[in-house]
């Protein structure tokens, strides 16, 4: 791979695992509407990097986009409050990794998320000095391929790739035309990237030596 000008991340299953709070996110307002439906972790896990629509249809089978909207936008309202609080459980090497990336390259992070959940991480993580810009899903409901390609003419990247840890990214990161680096330790899997790494120091240490 050709030396990249910049390296945009997902966030969810590539940075941090924070499934825990958002499994407590849903809970916690399921039960304050006294609605049947506990959302566990491992059903969660599953559905991580998926747009908000996916994982409410999901969630909520048997309720109408109406009422599934609202829901979801309050257990985002109630996850806003939450993320401060429990956190979630930082890869390791990421705090230490983006510091020295950030010397050589201009850093993103894009995610499928709610508008704000990103500001929340990279302030529970203490890493906004190491971060150029960030994107949500929640910002303008766009798939990550357009977002990338957003943040590319916006910051004027020419040769940026994307980092993630789930089929769809590499599907999301073909469209946009961009190079896929794959990291096994999150909550997908393929066989379709560019590069991938087991852990994220050797992700650091290999773009630190490009």
């Amino acid at each position: 791979m050709q030396k990249p000008d910049s390296l945009i991340f997902d966030m969810d299953g590539t940075l941090w695992d924070a499934v825990d709070t958002y499994a407590e996110s849903w809970n916690v307002i399921f039960r304050e509407m006294e609605i049947d439906i506990i959302v566990t972790r491992d059903e969660l896990a599953k559905m991580v990097g998926m747009e908000g629509r996916k994982v409410i249809a999901h969630i909520m089978p048997d309720f109408d986009d109406e009422k599934r909207q609202f829901i979801y936008a309050t257990v985002n309202e109630r996850r806003r409050s939450l993320l401060p609080q429990m956190g979630g459980i930082l890869y390791d090497g990421v705090k230490e990794g983006l510091q020295q990336l950030a010397e050589k390259y201009p850093v993103f992070i894009l995610s499928n998320c709610a508008k704000g959940i990103i500001r929340l991480f990279i302030d529970w993580a203490g890493i906004d000095k190491h971060i150029t810009d960030e994107l949500a899903h929640g910002v303008n409901f766009m798939p990550k391929n357009h977002n990338i390609k957003l943040l590319m003419d916006q910051h004027g990247l020419k040769s940026p790739v994307y980092i993630g840890d789930t089929a769809g990214d590499g599907d999301e990161s073909r469209k946009a035309g961009v190079p896929f680096v794959f990291v096994s330790y999150g909550f997908g899997d393929t066989a379709d990237y560019d590069l991938k790494f087991d852990d994220f120091k050797s992700l650091t240490d290999y773009f630190m030596e490009l």
